[in-house]
Protein backbone atom coordinates (compact mmCIF):
# COMPACT_ATOMS: atom_id res chain seq x y z
CA UNK A 1 0.00 0.00 0.00
CA UNK A 2 1.56 3.45 -0.97
CA UNK A 3 2.06 5.85 1.68
CA UNK A 4 -0.16 9.31 1.19
CA UNK A 5 0.99 12.62 1.60
CA UNK A 6 -1.02 13.03 4.70
CA UNK A 7 0.95 9.83 6.17
CA UNK A 8 4.00 10.72 5.31
CA UNK A 9 6.53 10.97 7.47
CA UNK A 10 9.57 12.88 8.34
CA UNK A 11 13.81 11.53 8.95
CA UNK A 12 12.85 11.91 12.55
CA UNK A 13 9.49 9.61 12.16
CA UNK A 14 7.16 12.80 12.37
CA UNK A 15 4.15 12.57 10.07
CA UNK A 16 2.82 15.69 8.06
CA UNK A 17 -0.05 15.06 9.64
CA UNK A 18 1.47 15.45 13.06
CA UNK A 19 3.08 18.88 12.55
CA UNK A 20 -0.83 20.25 11.19
CA UNK A 21 -1.85 19.75 14.06
CA UNK A 22 0.75 20.94 16.16
CA UNK A 23 -0.56 23.90 17.98
CA UNK A 24 1.43 27.46 17.54
CA UNK A 25 2.45 28.12 21.13
CA UNK A 26 4.12 24.83 20.96
CA UNK A 27 5.82 25.49 17.99
CA UNK A 28 7.25 28.72 19.18
CA UNK A 29 7.94 27.34 22.42
CA UNK A 30 10.24 24.33 20.23
CA UNK A 31 13.15 26.91 19.47
CA UNK A 32 13.82 27.92 22.95
CA UNK A 33 14.04 23.77 23.75
CA UNK A 34 16.90 23.51 20.97
CA UNK A 35 19.27 26.71 21.95
CA UNK A 36 18.66 25.21 25.78
CA UNK A 37 20.06 21.46 24.81
CA UNK A 38 22.43 23.22 21.73
CA UNK A 39 24.06 24.36 24.87
CA UNK A 40 24.18 21.47 26.86
CA UNK A 41 25.41 19.09 24.14
CA UNK A 42 28.57 21.84 23.48
CA UNK A 43 29.15 21.58 27.70
CA UNK A 44 29.02 17.31 26.88
CA UNK A 45 25.69 17.16 29.13
CA UNK A 46 24.43 13.62 27.99
CA UNK A 47 20.81 14.14 29.95
CA UNK A 48 18.62 16.74 31.12
CA UNK A 49 15.46 16.15 32.61
CA UNK A 50 12.13 18.64 31.45
CA UNK A 51 12.33 20.20 35.60
CA UNK A 52 16.26 21.23 34.43
CA UNK A 53 14.76 22.41 31.28
CA UNK A 54 12.19 24.51 32.93
CA UNK A 55 14.32 25.75 35.25
CA UNK A 56 16.09 27.43 32.75
CA UNK A 57 13.32 28.81 30.35
CA UNK A 58 10.29 29.13 32.89
CA UNK A 59 8.22 26.80 31.34
CA UNK A 60 6.01 24.65 33.24
CA UNK A 61 7.62 20.98 33.32
CA UNK A 62 4.26 19.29 32.16
CA UNK A 63 3.92 22.21 29.26
CA UNK A 64 7.14 20.84 28.03
CA UNK A 65 6.60 16.97 28.27
CA UNK A 66 3.55 17.99 26.46
CA UNK A 67 5.12 19.50 23.70
CA UNK A 68 7.81 17.09 23.28
CA UNK A 69 5.19 14.39 23.38
CA UNK A 70 3.68 15.75 19.63
CA UNK A 71 6.79 14.57 18.65
CA UNK A 72 6.85 11.55 20.19
CA UNK A 73 10.07 12.15 21.99
CA UNK A 74 9.96 10.81 25.30
CA UNK A 75 12.34 10.93 28.48
CA UNK A 76 13.54 7.91 30.79
CA UNK A 77 12.61 7.68 34.33
CA UNK A 78 14.82 9.47 36.69
CA UNK A 79 17.27 10.41 33.74
CA UNK A 80 14.95 12.40 31.56
CA UNK A 81 16.13 13.09 27.85
CA UNK A 82 18.94 12.02 25.72
CA UNK A 83 20.44 15.59 25.17
CA UNK A 84 21.89 14.44 22.50
CA UNK A 85 19.12 12.95 20.45
CA UNK A 86 16.80 15.72 21.68
CA UNK A 87 18.47 18.38 19.97
CA UNK A 88 18.38 15.96 16.25
CA UNK A 89 14.73 15.46 16.70
CA UNK A 90 14.17 19.08 16.81
CA UNK A 91 16.55 19.87 14.46
CA UNK A 92 14.68 17.85 11.93
CA UNK A 93 10.99 18.55 13.07
CA UNK A 94 12.00 21.94 13.10
CA UNK A 95 13.33 22.42 9.65
CA UNK A 96 16.67 23.69 9.97
CA UNK A 97 18.91 20.71 8.23
CA UNK A 98 17.08 20.77 5.45
CA UNK A 99 17.74 23.77 2.47
CA UNK A 100 15.32 26.46 1.95
CA UNK A 101 16.11 28.70 -0.50
CA UNK A 102 14.78 31.92 -0.02
CA UNK A 103 14.82 35.45 -1.77
CA UNK A 104 14.93 39.05 -0.18
CA UNK A 105 13.06 41.70 -1.62
CA UNK A 106 14.78 45.15 -0.35
CA UNK A 107 18.33 45.42 -0.09
CA UNK A 108 18.53 48.90 2.38
CA UNK A 109 20.17 48.38 5.70
CA UNK A 110 18.21 45.84 6.81
CA UNK A 111 18.03 43.67 4.32
CA UNK A 112 21.63 43.75 3.48
CA UNK A 113 22.09 42.78 7.08
CA UNK A 114 20.41 39.60 6.53
CA UNK A 115 22.27 38.76 3.77
CA UNK A 116 25.28 39.22 5.69
CA UNK A 117 23.86 37.53 8.91
CA UNK A 118 25.59 33.54 8.27
CA UNK A 119 23.61 32.46 11.38
CA UNK A 120 20.71 32.10 9.46
CA UNK A 121 22.45 29.67 7.13
CA UNK A 122 22.71 27.48 10.26
CA UNK A 123 19.17 26.85 10.49
CA UNK A 124 18.31 26.06 7.01
CA UNK A 125 17.65 29.40 5.45
CA UNK A 126 19.41 29.99 2.00
CA UNK A 127 19.40 33.29 0.46
CA UNK A 128 19.98 32.71 -3.04
CA UNK A 129 19.59 36.15 -4.35
CA UNK A 130 18.48 39.51 -3.20
CA UNK A 131 16.07 41.71 -5.08
CA UNK A 132 16.15 45.86 -5.53
CA UNK A 133 14.95 48.73 -7.69
CA UNK A 134 18.25 50.95 -7.14
CA UNK A 135 20.31 50.81 -10.00
CA UNK A 136 23.47 50.88 -7.91
CA UNK A 137 22.68 47.94 -6.43
CA UNK A 138 22.01 45.46 -9.25
CA UNK A 139 24.73 43.78 -10.68
CA UNK A 140 26.62 43.32 -7.29
CA UNK A 141 27.06 40.86 -4.54
CA UNK A 142 26.47 40.96 -0.69
CA UNK A 143 28.11 38.35 1.26
CA UNK A 144 28.58 36.20 -1.71
CA UNK A 145 24.42 36.77 -2.82
CA UNK A 146 23.76 38.40 -5.95
CA UNK A 147 21.55 41.67 -6.39
CA UNK A 148 18.97 41.67 -9.58
CA UNK A 149 16.69 44.61 -10.28
CA UNK A 150 13.00 43.36 -9.02
CA UNK A 151 11.60 43.15 -12.31
CA UNK A 152 13.55 39.87 -12.79
CA UNK A 153 12.01 38.16 -9.92
CA UNK A 154 9.18 36.13 -11.91
CA UNK A 155 12.47 35.41 -14.38
CA UNK A 156 14.45 33.92 -11.62
CA UNK A 157 12.17 31.98 -9.42
CA UNK A 158 11.84 29.03 -10.70
CA UNK A 159 15.29 29.25 -11.43
CA UNK A 160 16.64 29.29 -8.62
CA UNK A 161 13.81 27.58 -6.98
CA UNK A 162 13.27 29.79 -3.62
CA UNK A 163 10.57 29.00 -1.60
CA UNK A 164 10.35 31.84 1.00
CA UNK A 165 10.70 35.53 -0.06
CA UNK A 166 11.56 38.24 2.65
CA UNK A 167 10.16 41.94 2.48
CA UNK A 168 12.21 44.37 3.39
CA UNK A 169 10.71 47.18 1.63
CA UNK A 170 9.42 49.95 2.50
CA UNK A 171 5.85 49.89 3.85
CA UNK A 172 3.96 51.44 0.79
CA UNK A 173 5.61 48.76 -1.64
CA UNK A 174 5.52 46.02 0.70
CA UNK A 175 1.56 44.64 -0.45
CA UNK A 176 3.07 45.28 -4.30
CA UNK A 177 5.86 42.89 -3.62
CA UNK A 178 3.94 40.22 -1.80
CA UNK A 179 1.42 39.87 -4.67
CA UNK A 180 4.94 39.44 -6.51
CA UNK A 181 6.21 37.09 -4.89
CA UNK A 182 3.22 34.82 -4.39
CA UNK A 183 2.24 35.67 -8.24
CA UNK A 184 5.99 33.85 -9.14
CA UNK A 185 5.33 30.50 -7.24
CA UNK A 186 6.74 31.43 -3.75
CA UNK A 187 4.96 29.58 -1.11
CA UNK A 188 5.86 31.69 2.03
CA UNK A 189 6.19 35.27 3.23
CA UNK A 190 8.19 36.24 6.11
CA UNK A 191 7.55 39.99 6.23
CA UNK A 192 9.95 42.78 8.40
CA UNK A 193 7.62 45.68 7.30
CA UNK A 194 5.02 46.81 9.54
CA UNK A 195 1.97 46.68 7.20
CA UNK A 196 -0.76 43.33 7.88
CA UNK A 197 -0.07 42.07 4.24
CA UNK A 198 -3.07 39.83 2.16
CA UNK A 199 -1.83 36.70 1.00
CA UNK A 200 -4.25 33.68 -0.82
CA UNK A 201 -5.25 30.71 1.17
CA UNK A 202 -2.37 28.30 1.52
CA UNK A 203 0.40 30.76 1.80
CA UNK A 204 2.26 31.25 4.62
CA UNK A 205 3.50 34.06 6.39
CA UNK A 206 4.96 35.27 9.42
CA UNK A 207 5.10 39.01 10.44
CA UNK A 208 8.72 40.30 12.62
CA UNK A 209 7.66 43.95 12.83
CA UNK A 210 10.48 45.65 14.77
CA UNK A 211 8.62 48.55 15.01
CA UNK A 212 6.05 46.68 17.20
CA UNK A 213 8.33 45.19 19.42
CA UNK A 214 9.93 48.44 19.98
CA UNK A 215 6.65 50.12 20.94
CA UNK A 216 5.90 47.14 23.32
CA UNK A 217 9.63 47.44 24.96
CA UNK A 218 8.80 51.63 25.52
CA UNK A 219 5.42 51.14 27.00
CA UNK A 220 6.12 48.46 29.41
CA UNK A 221 9.84 49.74 30.65
CA UNK A 222 9.63 51.39 33.95
CA UNK A 223 9.55 54.87 34.02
Amino acid sequence: MKTTDTQRKSSSGISDTQKEILPEPTLRRLPWYLAYVSMLRWENVEYVSSTQISKELNVDASQIAKDLSFLNIKGKTRIGYEVSKLEHELQEFLGFKKKHNAFIVGIGSLGAALLADSGLHNYGLNIVAGFDINPSLTGTTISGVPIYHSNRLDELRPHLKAEIGIVTVPVEYAQTVVDQLVNSGIKAIWNFTPARLRVPSGIVIENTSIYAHLAVIYNRMVK
